[in-house]
């Protein structure tokens, strides 16, 4: 990952939740149906790390998403992502309920989302981001990630939100003590 401007660190310092789309940021976009209808998806290991450093570091994830999946529901539950929408219509609704339910301000509060859906939340969140092979252009967002979705780009956009707020050395130095 390249050097965050200041800018963007200074926005990345003050975030504590970070709300996903699911399909296209935490998925590949990939859906799989067996041949009885049931869905699966490809989550990345590395991703659900990402998830699990936040939670260390105090900070709080949610997921919002226009599709409904019992995987969805259950990957959330195994990471401890406390905040789950599925089915969806109105992301901007959900947003304003979940920011009055967390008591915190848009400027606490991270969006990464990858499609035209996501735009209403990525305009009210303190930091919109995106994936790299988002159907999003770049000045929609204050930053899209490198990696593509569901190949790191939760980790990618973890390893920011640590590192801008300082949580990056404390857990590095937990890690080495073990």
């Amino acid at each position: 990952m390249k050097r965050p401007s200041v800018s963007l660190q200074a926005k990345a310092r003050k975030i504590k939740l970070l709300l996903l789309d699911v399909d296209g940021v935490l998925t590949d976009g990939g859906i799989y149906l067996d041949d009885r209808g049931v869905e699966t998806k490809r989550f990345d290991v590395r991703d659900g790390q990402g998830i699990t450093l936040l939670h260390r570091a105090g900070i709080r994830t949610g997921l919002i998403t226009g599709r409904s999946s019992d995987v969805v529901r259950h990957r959330a539950r195994e990471l401890g992502v406390e905040i789950v929408y599925q089915g969806v219509g109105d992301k901007a609704r959900v947003y304003e309920e979940i920011k009055r339910s967390t008591c915190l301000e848009d400027n606490q509060i991270a969006y990464a989302g990858d499609d035209i859906g996501d735009l209403p939340v990525l305009r009210r969140a303190g930091l919109a981001i995106t994936v790299r092979e988002s159907w999003l252009a770049k000045n929609d967002v204050d930053y899209m990630t490198q990696a593509a979705g569901g190949h790191g780009a939760v980790r990618e956009i973890a390893d920011l939100l640590l590192r801008a707020t300082g949580a990056w050395k404390r857990l590095a130095a937990e890690a080495l003590r073990r």
